[in-house]
């Protein structure tokens, strides 16, 4: 896996990929994905992630990821 993540930031270099331009779009990947492991449940990503959950919620903020935890139905009695 290193030389994969060695290999793609010479990629991002060579494209002249912003430092910051490139860890926005790593957080915002990374985040997406352990939010849909955890079917929506920020509590549960951001234990995942170890970070607190309200910095889940400000970086989710700040990197715009509107993302919304499906809810479940219940069923109606």
């Amino acid at each position: 896996m290193k030389d994969q993540l060695e290999a793609l930031i010479n990629q991002m270099i060579e494209h002249g990929v912003a430092f910051e331009d490139g860890v926005n779009e790593f957080e915002r990947r990374f985040i997406k994905k352990m939010l849909e492991k955890a079917n929506g449940n920020r509590s549960k990503a951001a234990q995942s992630l170890g970070i607190h959950r309200n910095t889940l919620s400000r970086k989710i903020e700040q990197l715009n990821l509107d993302h919304q935890p499906r809810r479940r139905r219940r069923p109606r009695p």
